[in-house]
């Protein structure tokens, strides 16, 4: 990936992907965007709802990313929950296809934000679907992390 996180201005984060999908490999691509969602972005006025990504005809095509109309807007404002064209090398949307079609993996958004020089971006995450008995052995282990973190501080503090 690009840069680190303190250079970017995160816009929205899916936080349901982490809990739903196990993310196999995280992939960077370039959002295509019209003016007023671009405003519309700036000010944090978008949601992810059961969002994916796709190729199509070989493009990458992002999917259910909401973002309300720019109210100042003086054009007709674009559909909310249109499909989005993603930038990326013909290589890898090449590669993507080949692995969700084949292991049956799914593209997941994980989050959209603006790198320093303005550009939209989105993280994909290669994720394979995670099960309800592998979600609670997730809460588990994360819960156990939790009380020897709180464990360590409190002797810590002694």
């Amino acid at each position: 990936m690009g840069g680190s996180d303190e250079k970017r201005r995160v816009v929205i984060r899916n936080k349901k992907a982490r809990h739903d999908y196990e993310i196999l490999e995280r992939i960077e691509a370039g959002v295509v965007l019209l003016g007023a969602e671009v405003k519309s972005l700036r000010e944090g006025k978008a949601s992810f709802a059961d969002p994916f990504a796709r190729v199509e005809d070989g493009e990458m095509w992002l999917y259910n990313l909401h973002i309300t109309p720019y109210a100042a807007a003086t054009i007709d404002p674009p559909e909310p929950r249109r499909k989005r064209k993603l930038l990326m090398q013909r290589r890898q949307i090449a590669k993507l296809a080949s692995q969700t079609a084949e292991r049956g993996l799914t593209l997941v958004p994980l989050d959209l934000y603006f790198t320093p020089r303005g550009l939209a971006k989105v993280t994909l995450g290669l994720a394979k679907g995670k099960r309800a008995h592998d979600r609670r052995e997730t809460l588990k282990r994360d819960e156990a992390k939790r009380e020897m973190e709180r464990a360590v501080r409190q002797a810590g503090r002694r």
